[in-house]
């Protein structure tokens, strides 16, 4: 059913595959005479199919920036390219834009919106010639700066309403409350400890805040109202005012401070507070419903959250497809 709806606005996913065979990660749309690779690895020249551009949402490792950061054809925003030069040594080679801008894509008109998951995350949208309006979320914290579409491409990631898990809201009272200093957060060095940082700050910590390298490189780099940050070299020693590192580096600091994981996960030998780059489900299913796709299709991530979701939307009235259901 959902296929041929899709088949009806011109729009056609499709998984590219790779020398030998195997599909490469997530989709990309074909229409026209165009194919938007979506945050998915790079082709080579001796593949048949070659897309028009690859369309890269943000820069955490699942969404493949690290591979598609070296063709021409990549499309990013600013923030997005200079996280994924900071992470993986290497030298951004696509287009970047500002975010909010409409750029022109082989003839195409391409908006880009935030979805506030990522500093410099992106969603992108676009019309086909039929007029089918396309929008492509990527992950997704905040859709109210989403436009309504004919056709949605998203995510999944606490797509499952029979999991308790699925359905949360950010603690943030809780961590203002063990804000100080000798405390340590833990918290992935892209994306969360940026937030952890601007969090940290408008609850009104103006201390140091020491980091991880990459924690601190891309905190520097992204954030011009971070305040006072210093980067920790050695994990041995008293630290200075609060810290920041990933989940896994807790255990190396000093047995004295006080350690809390930024998770909505449970399985952390160190208490979590809740605190998500991602809508729960209940955020998921209201963005769909609010949208007002005539389909959608459900793309990321792997395991069988996408097909959870498309089932629930299909049971609420919103035509939906999973990926690995293609």
């Amino acid at each position: 059913m959902v296929q041929s709806i899709m088949a009806s606005m011109g729009v056609s996913p499709i998984r590219l595959t790779n020398t030998r065979g195997n599909y490469r990660p997530h989709v990309s749309l074909s229409f026209d005479e165009h194919i938007f690779a979506i945050d998915t690895s790079r082709t080579f020249k001796k593949d048949l199919v070659q897309p028009d551009a690859y369309l890269i949402t943000h820069a955490h490792s699942d969404h493949n920036g690290k591979s598609a950061m070296l063709s021409p054809s990549a499309v990013c925003s600013k923030e997005t390219a200079l996280a994924l030069e900071i992470r993986f040594g290497r030298e951004y080679k696509g287009r970047t834009f500002r975010l909010g801008d409409t750029i022109d894509i082989n003839g195409i008109e391409v908006s880009t919106h935030p979805n506030h998951h990522t500093i410099g995350s992106t969603a992108f949208s676009w019309e086909n010639e039929q007029g089918t309006r396309i929008l492509v979320t990527g992950d997704v914290k905040d859709s109210s700066h989403l436009p309504d579409c004919d056709l949605l491409v998203t995510e999944a990631n606490y797509g499952d309403p029979a999991d308790p898990a699925c359905y949360f809201e950010d603690d943030v009272i809780g961590l203002e409350q063990v804000i100080g200093d000798n405390v340590a957060l833990g918290a992935y060095a892209f994306g969360k400890a940026q937030r952890a940082v601007s969090l940290v700050r408008n609850a009104g910590w103006q201390g140091a805040i020491s980091m991880d390298s990459m924690g601190y490189n891309l905190t520097k780099g992204l954030m011009s109202d971070c305040g006072p940050l210093s980067e920790i070299l050695e994990y041995n020693g008293r630290h200075e005012g609060m810290v920041i590192v990933p989940p896994w580096d807790l255990g190396k600091l000093p047995g004295s401070m006080k350690k809390y994981v930024l998770t909505g996960r449970q399985d952390y030998y160190y208490p979590a507070i809740n605190i998500s780059d991602h809508m729960d489900v209940t955020g998921l299913v209201d963005m769909v419903t609010g949208l007002k796709p005539e389909a959608t299709l459900v793309y990321h991530p792997g395991g069988d959250r996408p097909s959870k979701l498309a089932e629930h939307l299909n049971k609420v009235g919103c035509p939906a497809v999973a990926l690995s259901e293609l």
